[in-house]
């Protein structure tokens, strides 16, 4: 199932797509589902109503889709997780995986232009499959951590490399307004297996990024056994789950993000986000 957070012209509200409409969910089901999350803490009891729809009355160009779960409570990212992104960088893969948070502000729609920030020209993207949680758990076995998962989408780490690189933490670099796009729904897993799956990226048509899931050094199921042994993960959590090479600053000489490129993400049996980038709006006076 494609599951959607979108809008017409008021209120967003939770949908079912099938790639080409949407049904609302939103007032539809035997429980209130508000929003994304609301729908995940439901959902082994309105799942059954959901898989019944078979009208989307909603033709999908009259919706605006927006980041599946719009105030995620943790954003979760690991660095360095191909080993062919952490060889154009001049690292070793990492023994451990190398995680971060972005800020919940930096969340962005599928579609969304992204900020080219006032304080930095050093903007760079990075296609990563998102992993969205669904259940609340902690100390998971990592025989049953694919079971925590909600579904999956595309997304891009979108990364500002000069404020990344002023210290060890990446936190700030990685967390600039719009800088966290993802989308554009949650494929839920019956549908797609994060095991072997093509992604991409693209600048202004351009491939820039081109690898496997498959060649991922810590696997989905890794990556959640390894985080609920530290803390617990709630739904609606989402997890970005590294590049691969490719990027901007890698290249020589670097190749920064200016305002008026297009930057497209796609993986395979998820779909594509496509974020425009402009120059962020200069502050109001005080």
């Amino acid at each position: 199932m494609k599951l959607v957070t979108f809008s017409t012209s008021g209120e967003p509200m939770v949908g079912l797509s099938d790639g080409k409409g949407v049904a609302p969910l939103t007032g539809r089901l035997s429980e209130p589902v508000t929003d994304m999350i609301s729908l995940m803490n439901a959902w082994d009891r309105v799942q059954p109503e959901i898989r019944a729809i078979g009208n989307f009355e909603i033709p999908l160009q009259d919706v605006t889709l927006h980041a599946p779960v719009t105030r995620p409570g943790k954003i979760l990212a690991i660095g360095l997780n191909y080993a062919d992104h952490a060889a154009e960088g001049g690292k070793a893969p990492p023994e451990y995986p190398m995680w971060f948070s972005k800020a919940a502000t930096s969340v962005n729609g599928p579609y969304e232009p992204i900020d080219r920030p006032i304080v930095s020209e050093h903007l760079d993207y990075e296609a990563e499959l998102v992993i969205v949680i669904g259940k609340r758990c902690r100390h998971v076995p990592k025989d049953r951590a694919l079971d925590m998962i909600f579904g999956f989408c595309a997304g891009n780490d979108v990364s500002v490399r000069d404020w990344q690189l002023r210290t060890t933490q990446h936190f700030i670099g990685k967390s600039f307004d719009t800088h966290a796009p993802y989308g554009p729904w949650i494929v839920t897993p019956d549908e797609v297996s994060p095991a072997n799956l093509a992604i991409r990226s693209y600048v202004n048509g351009e491939l820039r990024q081109n690898s496997r899931t498959d060649q991922l050094i810590f696997d989905c199921a890794h990556q959640i056994s390894y985080l609920s042994q530290v803390m617990t993960l709630e739904p609606g959590d989402i997890l970005f789950s590294g590049t691969p090479s490719g990027v901007g600053a890698a290249k020589r000489p670097p190749l920064w993000l200016k305002a008026g490129d297009v930057v497209r993400v796609e993986i395979e049996g998820i779909g594509a986000i496509e974020n425009r980038v402009v120059d962020e709006k200069a502050p109001l006076p005080a």
